[in-house]
């Protein structure tokens, strides 16, 4: 009976710890939180406070499964400004997922950020961070994206014991130094274009498309050009050759060139000479033709960029003005929703409806206007119309929208009972067959 009641008693006491645990690390996880956003300006106002749930409504945070941990925090072009403060985002040792994305973030990374022990996926790109690259990476590291910003030395030697990334992207900073041989058997992609990387491309990475290293131009080898050989010195011929003993010649040599042969010879020197000079001429007129034409070609024609599923239109500096309506949690940009799988739902008269899962896992439906032609105060004077429409309980309300000369999106919550065409068509069905 006493070994019973022990048992029991042990049992109770180590789930009280577990509870007591979970709620340690979870406050833990808030409170690191909390402190990111004090410390770091932003634009978009996060609801995080101690008096929403963590878990469940503050924008961009996921936790896991049993709400004991944070496990991913997405927070793409909000605004966020200056560097990523030390013991703030580091102490969240169960992250996975961090995308700080398209901000204005600055200085170095904390040491403490890539080398969490769980981290997995990091998209740091378009911000301006600076200094080396940290070498302390998280063993579980499957992509790694920090382009787009100012990053100087080398590649740390140490992402060669990187043995589950799948993805490296470093384009665009100005990073120097030699690459490492990244035999990684995972690694499917790779980036590190327009930096000032040197030296030869190490053998396991020339299965690489050559524009994963265009722009460094002190790089060379397989797939971009071969590097030089090495060629003997100088130093290795004879400086000169002994004079000949006197009264005799070389063989092949005469005293004198007689002066018939002198004219001869400055005749044919004259002559190529000017043909060179005839030959250069007519090159840079015909340069100078070929730009002319090519410039009056281009007052007529616009370049576009390669259409996307429903984004064709959208421009470069636009890609960020994706409008959201009061109230709506998501926490998204037009770059994700670009990047977005999507699946054609349905076309009408005004255009084609899309189905979009996120990075993160977040289902939305695009509506792509592609017929509709509408000036942009009139166009966001109607979105305002339809979002207070939305309101209504028995109306999908209107999330976001986007306008642009060629491109108009729409988006909507993903509904998974299915469409009205689909309910109202099923319903009436057995009253006419």
């Amino acid at each position: 009976m006493r070994q019973h009641l022990f048992l029991a008693a042990f049992r109770s006491l180590l789930f009280l710890f577990f509870i007591l645990k979970i709620v340690a690390d979870l406050n833990s996880d808030q409170q690191a939180l909390l402190n990111f956003a004090a410390r770091v300006p932003h634009g978009r106002k996060l609801n995080w406070n101690l008096i929403n749930p963590l878990c469940t409504t503050w924008v961009g945070v996921s936790c896991n499964h049993n709400g004991s941990r944070v496990v991913a925090v997405h927070l793409p072009a909000i605004g966020l400004l200056g560097p990523i403060p030390n013991n703030t985002l580091g102490k969240l040792d169960a992250l996975m997922i961090l995308s700080l994305r398209s901000n204005n973030l600055n200085g170095s990374l904390p040491s403490d950020l890539l080398s969490l022990p769980s981290l997995g996926y990091l998209y740091l790109q378009h911000n301006k961070f600076s200094g080396n690259i940290p070498s302390f990476l998280s063993t579980q590291l499957t992509f790694l994206d920090l382009s787009f910003n100012f990053f100087t030395g080398s590649i740390p030697s140490s992402v060669q014991n990187q043995t589950h990334l799948t993805g490296l992207n470093l384009q665009n900073n100005s990073l120097t130094g030699l690459i490492p041989n990244l035999n990684l058997t995972r690694l499917n992609y790779l980036n590190l274009s327009n930096n000032n990387l040197n030296g030869s491309i190490p053998p396991a990475l020339q299965k690489f498309p050559a524009s994963a290293f265009v722009g460094n131009a002190m790089l060379c080898g397989k797939p971009l050009n071969l590097c030089p050989t090495t060629a003997p010195t100088p130093s290795s011929f004879p400086s000169f050759l002994p004079p000949p003993p006197e009264g005799t010649q070389r063989m092949g040599s005469k005293k004198k060139l007689s002066r018939g042969g002198i004219i001869a010879l400055a005749a044919i020197g004259g002559s190529a000479l000017l043909f060179f000079l005839l030959m250069f001429v007519f090159c840079c007129l015909k340069k100078k033709d070929s730009e002319r034409s090519i410039a009056a070609k281009g007052k007529g024609v616009r370049s576009e960029k390669p259409s996307e599923d429903f984004g064709s239109g959208v421009q470069e500096a636009e890609r960020n003005k994706l409008v959201f309506f009061e109230g709506c949690s998501y926490n998204f940009d037009l770059e994700d929703l670009l990047r977005a799988s999507a699946e054609v739902l349905g076309k009408g008269s005004y255009g084609t409806t899309y189905k979009a899962i996120l990075e993160e896992g977040t289902t939305v439906v695009v509506k792509r206007l592609k017929e509709l032609v509408a000036g942009k105060r009139d166009f966001e004077h109607q979105m305002e119309i339809v979002g207070r429409l939305g309101q209504h309980p028995n109306l999908v309300p209107l999330r976001a929208y986007y306008f642009s000369k060629d491109e108009k999106l729409l988006v909507y919550d993903y509904m998974v009972s299915g469409s009205f065409s689909a309910l109202l068509h099923g319903m009436l069905y057995p009253f006419f067959f």
